[in-house]
């Protein structure tokens, strides 16, 4: 058995010469597409774009539904919010304010219960 020699230029310049000569000729050989053929690709990529294009539509119009419903329960949560802090602050409120005259008088009944007490 011979050793194996490394090619040198020349040859691997003719090899790749005779490869690409090859695969021209291959590509010169090959039959045309049949005009139905082509038609029928064109119809179906027309048709799996025009699907594709309705899915991502489809898919966008969910994700902005779900924004919505999302934006909707926001400003619910905080109206409602608002509205307890509301509540919460007209709890706070005293409903009655006494005036000087009613404070002394409550002030002067502890002064009296607690001297009775003490008796």
């Amino acid at each position: 058995m011979a050793a194996f020699q490394v090619p040198d230029f020349n040859q691997r310049a003719a090899a790749s010469r005779d490869a690409k000569a090859r695969a021209l000729e291959k590509l010169k050989n090959k039959p045309a597409l049949d005009p139905e053929v082509v038609a029928a690709r064109k119809a179906a990529n027309e048709a799996r774009e025009a699907a594709e294009a309705e899915r991502r539509a489809a898919h966008k119009a969910a994700i902005e539904q779900k924004k919505a419903a999302k934006e909707e329960a926001r400003e619910r949560a905080r109206a409602e919010a608002e509205a307890a802090a509301a509540a919460a602050a007209a709890a706070k409120r005293p409903v009655h304010v006494p005036t000087p005259a009613e404070l002394k008088a409550a002030r002067d009944a502890r002064y009296a219960a607690r001297k009775a007490r003490q008796k």
